[in-house]
């Protein structure tokens, strides 16, 4: 991971609005997960999400690192107790977010409360966009994503187009034993504003600043 300070990505991070913040490159972006220890350490050893593991049952990646520490606790949460970051392969996350259907009936999109049942049923994706939260766990204004995964979605994220997964509890502790003062030796991944192809930008419903 390409680390920087808090303090320093601030300025680069919109307040208001829905945006995808996340560390990516030409090819590659990171979302994270927590798990169990069991769960974390298949995951590690064999690069692919198995043994107790269920393909059976939806599956929420968030590529915003603060966002996954405010639902974790910062590793502190029971269940949660290991932090996993999961490098996907770009094109298969815009195709994620292009078969994204929101969790909750949306009128701007759907003609219907029946039209949208429909498209839930046919998609393996599922659109949430919550309050992010500061590294104080504060609500912020700005929107953070989460996408729930399923199916065949959720077998090609756990085994096919994934290219590598990195347990980051020990840096997530230490940072942790940073955010109750002033933040000033906080640390995290380098997020930008994340845009995807504009198929996927218009499903998702980004504001359009990020575009």
């Amino acid at each position: 991971m390409i680390l920087e300070s808090h303090t320093e990505q601030q300025p680069h991070w919109p307040r208001t609005g829905r945006h995808i913040l996340a560390q990516y490159d030409d090819a590659s972006i990171v979302v994270y997960q927590a798990y169990r220890p069991a769960i974390a350490e298949y995951a590690v050893k064999h690069q692919r999400f198995g043994g107790e593991f269920s393909y059976n049952r939806m599956s929420w990646i968030k590529p915003n690192f603060l966002w996954m520490m405010y639902r974790a606790g910062w590793a502190n949460k029971e269940g949660q107790e290991r932090i996993l970051a999961v490098r996907l392969r770009r094109d298969f996350f815009d195709e994620v977010l292009r078969a994204a259907v929101p969790s909750s009936f949306d009128p701007a999109r759907f003609a219907s409360n029946e039209d949208w049942r429909r498209a839930v049923a046919q998609s393996d994706v599922r659109l949430q966009w919550d309050p992010d939260h500061g590294p104080k766990g504060h609500p912020l204004e700005r929107r953070a994503i989460q996408l729930g995964l399923r199916g065949r979605m959720l077998r090609r994220y756990g085994e096919e187009d994934l290219l590598g997964i990195e347990d980051i509890t020990p840096f997530v502790r230490e940072q942790h034993a940073h955010v109750d003062g002033d933040l000033t030796r906080l640390v995290l991944p380098r997020e930008r504003v994340y845009v995807p192809d504009a198929d996927a930008v218009a499903n998702i419903g980004l504001d359009p600043a990020a575009q």
